[in-house]
Parts: C-alpha cells; structure tokens; sequence
C-alpha cells in the first residue's frame, strides 16, 4: 500500500524506483511478471481469510482498539526487521515521505480497514468481503478523473463487478441484515480505493516495506486514538477476551499485516493497480466460503449470485491487464 511506481527497479535496488506524482507524465506498461502473480496469490487467499479472523476477533474485543494494536504491533515488527535486514538507515525518510505515508495509513487503516472491522461487529464476514469488491470501481472513476480512461474490457469488468455489488446490497435493502454494516463497508472501500490510488501521486517512500511500516504504525496509532474516543476501553477485561479471538488477532498481525500488506505494498509499485485491485473480487470467494464452513454463515441466493456476477468480472479485468 505505497506508491505506484514507473517501471520500477527490483526490490533490492529500492533508490532506483522513479515516483511519479499527479503532474507526472503517464506512466510506461508495467511488466506483469511470475513474482507478481504469486504476490497477487498471497493477497488473494490471505486477506481473504481476514475477513473471517476479524469477524472471530471483535467477538470478545472491541473493533477500532483491536485494529489499532494489530496494526501497531505489525509496523512495529515490520520496522525491526527492515533494521536488520537492511540497516537503520533504511527507515529514514523525509518529513514529506513520512506525512505522505501517515496520510496513506489513515485512509488505508482507519478508514477502510477500521470501518469494516466496525462492520464485521453486525454484519457476517463473507457479506463484508463481497461488498468490498466496489473497490475496482471507485480506482477506476478516479483514474478517470486523471485522464486515465480503462479498456472496454476493464469498463465491462468494473460494471459486472457493480452489478453483483447491487444484487449484494439487497438483503440489508429488505431489512434481512444491518443496513447501517453494508453502509460502512461501501464507505471503507471507497476510503481504501482512495488511500491506494494517492499513495502514487505523493511523495512517498521509496522502499515499499518502510512505508508499509510507518503505514501501519500511524494508521494504527489513529486507530487506538478513535478506539478510545469511542470509549471502547470503558468494561473491556482482557481475561473475558477468548482464546480464539487473542489467535485470531495473531493471525491477523502476522499475515494479514505483515505477510500480505506487504505483498499489498509490494504490488502497487510494481503491478498496474487496476490488475491489483481485483483482489477485491477475489478475496470474497475464500472469505465466504470460510465463513459457510467455520461459522455457519448462511449462503443465499444473493450471496451466491452476486459472487459468480463479480468473480466474472475479475476475469475481464485480469485478461484486458496482462494483455496491457
């Protein structure tokens, strides 16, 4: 979840990655590479199965303070090992680079990740998957508004994915399930497709795991702050917290954060973020059928359908990039 860059340099050579900002000229085709779909694998299957962690995890702990110390636990880790890996020196950024990726992290993380997680406390967790799958769209309405216009192969994927979003929505419209969770879901997509899409026209650091990790840490610490602001910290006892919830959040740390939020970061420097963004259509395909198998979440008729319409318009999406 850093910036987009212009044909970017391998990961090992971080300074020779070009940033390009919002007056830049348009960038050159980004090579879709054996590297890139096994990261888009990784983003695919793990942060598809977040849905269902998160959902174990606000059953005894509250969303935006469980977010925020997941996220502040996993930048944190992140920072140190990057300090090892590559030194001190490679954590340090300019006060532009440092405000750009904080910016980033409250859109990523408080924004998009926190108003699901606050979702996830009433709606279930395959639900939330599908509807972020609005997610492509909204990155390709403000590519648009930049004079990037998609293919027709992208536009057609886009409005498929709109159309199984519509059929999605119709169970919180007839009242079935919380119409205020399927509200903030679409609310924390479009904050989330916003935070991805100006994180390549800002100054952003160079290294895609150093902004990842400072990233985290600011979209975290923002997360505690609004955690507390709401008053969650009021009747929380961590003894009442189940031993599920606490391995859920591990799991969440460990690779919903570090393992595939990096892969994430790692991504959108490196892959067009049309093509990454279909993450989105996919992750619901694991996350509901996680949430059939663990938690007995019920698969309706609009589950089912909206699926299929939005795992078909990945495949549009997919097939007009790698032929970009």
């Amino acid at each position: 979840m850093t910036s987009p860059a212009v044909d970017p340099a391998p990961e090992t050579h971080p300074a020779a990655t070009e940033l390009r900002t919002a007056a830049s000229p348009a960038p050159a085709a980004r090579r879709i590479t054996g590297a890139v779909w096994v990261g888009l694998g990784i983003v695919y299957v793990v942060w598809g199965s977040t849905y269902l962690g998160i959902r174990v995890v606000v059953e005894t702990m509250p969303p935006f303070l469980s977010a925020g110390a997941r996220f502040v636990t996993a930048g944190l880790i992140l920072m140190a090992v990057v300090a090892w890996r590559r030194g001190p020196a490679a954590l340090k950024v300019s006060r532009r680079e440092l405000a750009s990726a904080a910016v980033v992290g409250l859109l990523l993380l408080v924004g998009g990740n926190g108003l699901v997680v606050l979702a996830e406390t009433s709606i279930p967790s395959g639900l939330a998957a599908l509807l972020v799958a609005v997610v492509p769209a909204w990155v390709v309405l403000l590519k648009a508004a930049f004079g990037d216009w998609p293919s027709a192969g992208g536009t057609a994927g886009v409005l498929l994915g709109l159309a199984g979003l519509g059929v999605l929505t119709l169970p919180g419209l007839s009242g079935e399930i919380a119409i205020g969770g399927v509200v903030l879901v679409v609310v924390g997509a479009l904050l989330w497709a916003l935070g991805s899409f100006s994180a390549g026209r800002i100054p952003m650091p160079a290294s895609p795991f150093t902004a990842s990790a400072y990233e985290m840490v600011a979209g975290g610490l923002a997360g505690l702050a609004v955690g507390l602001f709401r008053g969650e910290q009021h009747g929380l006892d961590l003894t009442a917290v189940s031993g599920r919830s606490w391995a859920a959040l591990a799991y969440l740390v460990v690779f919903g954060s570090l393992v595939a939020f990096t892969a994430y970061a790692w991504l959108i420097q490196t892959a067009p973020i049309s093509l990454v963004a279909t993450y989105a259509y996919v992750n619901p395909v694991v996350a509901v059928a996680l949430g059939a198998l663990i938690l007995d979440e019920a698969l309706t008729w609009s589950i089912m359908l909206g699926g299929a319409i939005v795992v078909l318009g990945v495949g549009l999406i997919v097939s007009t990039e790698r032929r970009g």
